[in-house]
Order: C-alpha cells, then structure tokens, then sequence
C-alpha cells in the first residue's frame, strides 16, 4: 500500500495516488495530483484540517519523500540548467543510507 505513489515520465508536473483502499494494484484507482503535493509536509506532522490527497496520506509517507527526491533529481539532475536543490528532502535518504550501513554491520 504505501508504494502505491505512480509517476510517469510523460505527465512530469503530477503524480497519481489512490483515492479509496485499493484491492489489487490492476484494479487501483487513482488521480492526478501536482508534484508540489507530494511529501509537502516534508516529514512533519500533518495538521487537523488538512483535506488528504491521497487515501490514507500516502502522499505524506516516508517512502512519499523518497519518492519526490528520486523523482525531482531524475527530472533536474545535478548539472542540468536547473538542478534541484533537495537538501530539505536529503535527510529521508540518509536515514536509508544509515539503515542500509546498520544492516551490512550486523551481518557480519
């Protein structure tokens, strides 16, 4: 359920998200949104009145802003005429390159 962020190359500008609790990932309803809605909270809590975009926040998951970071750096990687600043977004992959590290550690 929470990898359930889609982005397609051709429509850049938005990214589709459930709107009701999926069955199965064939039969997954889903609607556009604007890219800028994605992991718009960045990480902090969400507030009381806040409408959701996507059923059950998805959009406001961690695996959400991993998602906008890989996404933002694959449409404006360093180098090009507009890279992407992602430092506000760097800290959900740290975490994983923490993690990661951590794993390989105890398998020794």
């Amino acid at each position: 359920m929470r990898k359930s962020i889609v982005f397609d190359k051709n429509t850049p500008d938005v990214f589709y998200c459930p709107q009701h609790k999926p069955i199965g990932f064939e039969k997954m309803l889903v609607k556009a949104r604007p890219l800028s809605r994605l992991c718009q909270f960045e990480g902090r809590p969400i507030p009381e009145d806040y409408k959701s975009d996507c059923y059950n926040d998805v959009d406001e998951t961690e695996y959400a802003c991993k998602e906008k970071y890989r996404i933002m750096m694959r449409l404006h990687p360093p180098g090009s005429n507009t890279p992407y600043n992602g430092t506000r977004l760097s800290k959900f992959l740290a975490f994983d390159k923490d993690l990661s590290h951590a794993r390989k550690k105890n398998q020794v």
